[in-house]
């Protein structure tokens, strides 16, 4: 039985769910005295003068109609001594600790254990505190509420974060000592025939979609499938609108139409210092260039979104593996592997879009015989097509592969049609498991990098598998390529523009274990630095990277670094808003459980 693409992802443990943190690290509190000199260079925390009074807070919970939360631990339920202690509903918790939906549905858990530090999970024995998690949440349900969650953050210099799903791969939506605004409940969705910008002269002909930054991809596609209609979205179900498109967002439609930064007409935002504005290409251009691509938690809060809508294509999807039970040719396998992804940018030009894995050793995928094997797989989608043609477009590659390695590997190809994309989302859909420690890191890759010397190649894909596998997601090419974003461009990272693969590789951990912690760090590292060596001049999506990835404003943004920074101090001049691997974070940074400024004063 063939496995779905999020079933493989989900035991090879390097999908984009599987994603970085400093697992296992527990923050040290800094015990500053209490009129400390250096205080005022650090966000205030609970305990010390400044942070607001218990008036204060209740003050700031009636204007927001009593939307203040101060929500406990989620795994708090599992253990004894804790307030919500339960042990009626602890079994519940930990059966669904491992699903997105669990996380998305509590206002301060996230989808990977270690941006909480590791806390207080469900399970026998673990400490528990609410240490790794915000103090308070904003439970916003409109722009307003957002509004005042940032003018009350900006008032009391209190660390502010924002968390719509906990869909977040390199844990911007969590912090110890913050407010937090959770936009989970932005969910409203508007749909047009055309769409005509605030303030501006000019109406834009064709279907769209105005959606709240917490619209979830599931939600989404379903109100618009019934209107023949679609949106380049992400993989996963709770994955929400606002994050995914400020960090760029890819998806399988990308190859064909663009990110979807590229598809964005315009965006409601809640800026640092509290104002809510309307970002398009005719008013506050900047923040609109800065949204699309500049990676959330940073400039801005958005809270709806319009964007472009497509007529949903009929799909011609094929999984077609290659695999060998003689893992022990790991010469070959990676061979084969360097051969196979070296098609894809001729192929993704004539159409193709698809998830593709490669592992050097894994329990067979494609019966029940208990083997292990290791090879390719690809979850290939060509749209508005047929089994004829896609049949066509595999044959000389296969015919190649049963040339070169003859009797070595097993193919197997399960072609299937689904008559819109709704219909080939809900059997694809990124299933994998959250609840874990898990570090990523990623890389992409033109076309240069992937037809170049194969041998070369088939070394660094060896390295970036490290033994267990690794991910190459033709999700971008020619209509990456070819998109032209409302106002003449954003700022998602150049290299997107001439992008073919997004390449993931990732690393599970034990919790708790800060040695196991650094060691995986650093194998991430070595990982990423061998597919660097054949992509240097690329870089890496951010929504889905090493969130310790050295030089991260080249590599995530490039030569729109400047212009973003420049940006974000018109914008956030003190600072609000403050993440890492974020645009103008160098001015800060984190001492224990505190945020401070570097070198102590203000700059």
């Amino acid at each position: 039985m063939l496995p779905s693409r999020s079933g493989l992802v989900c035991v090879l443990q390097f999908a984009s769910s599987a994603h970085c943190a400093a697992a296992g690290l527990a923050p040290t509190p800094v015990l500053l005295p209490r009129h400390d000199s250096s205080y005022s260079s650090c966000k205030v925390v609970p305990g010390t003068p400044r942070w607001p009074s218990p008036q204060e807070w209740a003050r700031f919970n009636e204007s927001l109609a009593g939307r203040l939360l101060q929500p406990s631990p989620p795994g708090a339920v599992c253990h004894p001594g804790q307030a919500t202690y339960d042990p009626a509903k602890c079994p519940t918790v930990r059966a669904a600790w491992s699903t997105y939906e669990f996380h998305q549905a509590d206002p301060i858990s996230m989808d990977w254990n270690q941006w909480a530090n590791d806390s207080c999970l469900p399970q026998e024995g673990a400490p528990c505190s609410g240490q790794g998690y915000p103090v308070f949440v904003v439970n916003a349900t409109e722009a307003r509420h957002v509004q005042l969650g940032a003018q009350f953050a900006k008032k009391h210099n209190i660390r502010l974060v924002v968390k719509s799903s906990g869909h977040d791969f390199v844990g911007r939506s969590s912090a110890p000592n913050s407010l937090s605004i959770w936009t989970h409940h932005l969910k409203d969705i508007k749909t047009h025939d055309s769409f005509h910008p605030s303030r501006c002269k000019v109406t834009i002909e064709g279907s769209a979609v105005t959606v709240g930054a917490g619209t979830q991809m599931w939600d989404l596609y379903s109100a618009l499938d019934p209107l023949n209609q679609t949106v380049v979205g992400g993989g996963g179900k709770t994955v929400s609108v606002g994050g995914y498109v400020t960090g760029a967002g890819h998806g399988l439609l990308s190859s064909w139409y663009g990110l979807a930064a590229d598809q964005v007409l315009e965006m409601e935002v809640v800026t640092p210092n509290g104002d809510i504005v309307i970002a398009n290409e005719c008013q506050n251009q900047d923040l609109f260039w800065a949204m699309r691509g500049g990676g959330g938690s940073t400039f801005g809060v958005a809270t709806s979104i319009t964007m472009k809508t497509f007529p949903t294509p009929k799909l011609e999807h094929l999984v077609v593996g290659i695999a060998t039970p003689n893992i022990s040719e790991t010469r070959a396998i990676f061979d084969m592997v360097a051969y196979m992804v070296s098609n894809l940018p001729s192929m993704g030009d004539q159409g193709l879009s698809g998830y593709s894995f490669f592992f050097p050793a894994y329990p067979n995928p494609f019966d029940n015989s208990n083997t292990t094997v290791g090879g390719f797989l690809m979850s290939a989608v060509l749209k508005d097509s047929s089994p004829e043609v896609m049949r066509q477009l595999w044959a000389p590659v296969l015919a190649h592969v049963s040339t070169t390695w003859p009797g070595l590997f097993q193919t197997y190809y399960v072609p299937r049609s689904y008559p819109s994309f709704l219909a080939w989302y809900s059997e694809n859909f990124d299933s994998s498991q959250a609840g874990l420690d898990v570090y990523m890191g990623s890389r992409l890759l033109d076309r240069a990098a992937l037809t170049g010397n194969l041998t070369r190649n088939a070394d660094a894909f060896a390295r970036f598998a490290d033994g267990l596998g690794g991910t190459a997601y033709l999700v971008s090419g020619k209509g990456v390529r070819n998109a032209r974003p409302r106002g003449g461009g954003n700022a998602v990272l150049p290299a997107w523009r001439k992008a073919y693969v997004h390449a993931t590789s990732g690393l599970e951990i034990p919790p708790l274990d800060p040695a196991a912690a650094l060691a995986a760090r650093k194998k991430v590292k070595e990982r990423v630095a061998a597919l660097k060596a054949i992509a240097p001049d690329m870089g890496a999506y951010m929504n889905e990277a090493n969130f310790e990835e050295p030089n991260f404003q080249h590599e995530f943004w490039g030569s729109n670094y400047k212009r973003l920074l420049r940006i974000k101090r018109t914008v956030d001049p003190d600072d609000v808003l403050w993440c890492q691997p974020c645009v103008g974070n160098e001015r800060w940074q984190q001492v224990g459980d505190r945020l401070c400024r570097v070198g102590g004063g203000k700059q």
